[in-house]
């Protein structure tokens, strides 16, 4: 942990600055916003308040304090992004498109088995697989026209090669 161990210079922590009070030896925040990260205390500042991140700090044990700091900063910037949902919608985001890049993934296999198989015949009959990807699933005897027929992001015309329906 940097915090603590390390010695400061004669200069003002980023809270101490922003709030304009006279930065102590023992201040809380000297480890966490030195003075070059003035930004990033404006910002926990502006969210969640002087007050209560000294608070929070204070009841954090000592090793744990720098990623507790890392974490109020990263929710701040995300709470000032998008004030209603924070770093949940953030994370809302990231989970439909892994369930979108889910459906592409399950998409592009079908197809491959279906071009594996175009000898035996056109649908997946002799294909033995059964895949299950963000709430729908392609088992055997389905075709990838069935896919098609229910709407789940059947357009490949952003990959570099052509997809042969």
């Amino acid at each position: 942990m940097r915090g603590w161990h390390e010695t400061r210079s004669s200069s003002s922590c980023a809270a101490c600055k922003l709030l304009k009070r006279r930065c102590i030896p023992t201040c809380i925040f000297a480890p966490y916003f030195r003075s070059d990260e003035s930004k990033k205390f404006a910002k926990v500042h502006k969210v969640f308040g002087a007050s209560n991140v000294s608070k929070i700090l204070t009841e954090v044990p000592e090793e744990q304090r720098e990623d507790t700091v890392n974490s109020l900063a990263y929710e701040a910037e995300a709470r000032l992004r998008d004030p209603v949902y924070g770093c949940i919608g953030a994370i809302a985001l990231l989970q439909t498109k892994m369930v979108e890049l889910q459906h592409d993934l399950a998409l592009a296999k079908a197809r491959l088995a279906r071009y594996a198989n175009t000898s035996s015949s056109s649908s997946l009959e002799n294909c033995v697989f059964n895949m299950s990807y963000g709430g729908f699933s392609i088992s055997s005897g389905q075709s990838s026209s069935d896919i098609t027929q229910y709407g789940y992001l059947c357009d490949f015309s952003h990959f570099p090669y052509p997809f042969k329906a």
